[in-house]
């Protein structure tokens, strides 16, 4: 019979024990959202910077971490996904955003949407599931679901309801803020609206949304929804060129190369630089 000593050092043991564990899991989770993370997962938290894609360096230990954090978080199960995927792994890619789908990831609903939809990576092409994935994915605010259910022509499909559902994941999420900010700069399921565009570039610019980068630079230069600022234009079209925006790119060789060559029909024939 154990004695109330030894009851009191084994309680103490498995108290140590567990906060232990817990770090050793959010370690794993650390590693794994540092070179594995989608800039424009809603799940992402926002102290996360996120990659485009998965660096070829990275994917032997995006695999590692994100294979264990997968346990307990449908964030890196969707993750493990991303460096399956960048591995050339197409069919263990697919069995996790599957898991990761069920668990509630709309990024993975997302992916799992696009392979129905072009019928890739060893998925049989059904636009009727990939609508239903988009539309699964949209009602939850994602907004690439969203806009790859209105280009599917499905319930997002009219422009209003595309702008209703991305206003609430604009609220968070700097993809949502783009896309919300181009519907209302072109006047897209409602009134134009330069300066509210201008507001939501701007929200997703400060997290290093390239598109969003692109934007404010195009609109810090014209003067559009706000004050013009060639020295603020050309700042934002750097940072978007950085992140590989190729209009970002274009922008600033406009800027090196100002002079414009035309032929006798008016079309242009090439930049002049000095």
């Amino acid at each position: 019979m154990m004695k109330p000593l030894q009851k009191f050092a084994l309680a103490a043991a498995v108290a140590l024990a567990v906060p232990a564990l817990a770090h050793a899991q959010s370690a794993d989770l650390v590693l794994c959202d540092r070179v594995a993370a989608d800039p424009a997962d809603p799940d992402k938290p926002a102290d996360v910077k996120g990659v485009p894609d998965v660096a070829a360096a990275d994917i032997a230990t995006a695999i590692k971490y994100c294979r264990i954090a997968a346990s307990s978080s449908r964030r890196a199960m969707y993750q493990l996904g991303r460096a399956y995927a960048a591995n050339g792994q197409i069919a263990e890619a697919v069995a996790g955003w599957r898991k990761a789908a069920d668990k509630g990831s709309t990024s993975a609903m997302v992916e799992l949407g696009v392979l129905y939809g072009t019928g890739s990576g060893g998925v049989a092409k059904d636009e009727a599931q990939a609508r239903k994935l988009f539309e699964r994915a949209a009602q939850a605010g994602n907004p690439r679901g969203v806009s790859n259910l209105a280009a599917l022509g499905g319930g997002a499909g009219d422009p209003a309801r595309s702008r209703e559902l991305l206003a609430k994941a604009a609220e968070t999420n700097a993809e949502a803020q783009y896309q919300l900010g181009m519907m209302l700069a072109d006047g897209n399921g409602g009134e134009k609206d330069d300066i509210a565009a201008r507001a939501l570039f701007e929200k997703a610019a400060a997290q290093n949304h390239p598109g969003a980068l692109e934007r404010m630079g195009d609109f810090a230069q014209s003067g559009r929804g706000g004050p013009k600022d060639t020295g603020a234009a050309k700042v934002y079209y750097e940072k978007a060129a950085a992140l590989g925006n190729e209009d970002a790119k274009a922008a600033l060789k406009r800027a090196e190369c100002p002079y414009v060559i035309k032929d006798k029909r008016g079309k242009v024939v090439s930049n002049l630089c000095f």
